[in-house]
């Protein structure tokens, strides 16, 4: 089973990861990558919580979809670093192992730059972004709608729900369905809430 291409077992299909799986995480360096994502423990955000708990939340969503791949898995915990923390040194980033430079540019491809509108980030991801991207992009997401069950502010769950429908679902289905799935019940959900 490729878990790259997104057919991992997923929920009831598997209980424990595979020895595998198991021996890849062992040998990936992922502290180094914790340590630089807690500069962002005292970033707040919407719906409550902090930037650095949601870097964790995204590296988990990917896992629980079976993604052991060690520079997405990297990604994910620095993945809004360079947006929320704008002054950071970013040669710190590409010190970090032989494979920084790798997740670097996954980040990059995942951030959205100066120059860009939101609907305009989210369609170069959907039209131009590596796999990874994608992927990374669509966890990104399923944190973030799990999140905004806090968010009082109906106008924001108004457009962030539709934004999700309208570049986020290509995005996904374009990835792994399974993921999609999830992102159509949250927005299910979340517009029951309104």
């Amino acid at each position: 089973m490729d878990k790259s291409q997104g057919d991992a077992p997923h929920g009831d299909d598997i209980l424990l990861m595979k020895p595998d799986d198991m021996v890849k995480l062992r040998e990936m360096h992922l502290a180094p990558y914790i340590q630089l994502a807690s500069a962002l423990i005292g970033k707040p955000r919407r719906s409550g919580g902090n930037m650095f708990r949601h870097q964790i939340d995204t590296l988990g969503i990917l896992m629980d979809y079976g993604y052991i791949d060690s520079v997405l898995l990297k990604a994910s915990l620095i993945h809004d670093i360079v947006e929320d923390l704008p002054d950071l040194d970013r040669g710190s980033i590409l010190e970090i192992d032989d494979e920084a430079a790798e997740v670097y540019k996954l980040v990059l491809e995942v951030t959205r730059r100066p120059v860009e509108t939101k609907p305009e980030f989210l369609e170069r991801i959907r039209r131009f972004g590596s796999r990874s991207a994608r992927v990374l992009k669509t966890a990104d997401r399923i944190s973030n709608m799990i999140s905004i069950g806090y968010v009082t502010d109906v106008e924001f769950i108004v457009r962030y729900t539709d934004e999700t429908e309208r570049f986020i679902y290509p995005i996904a289905e374009s990835v792994d369905r399974r993921m999609l799935d999830e992102l159509r019940k949250l927005v299910q959900t979340r517009r029951e809430l309104l």
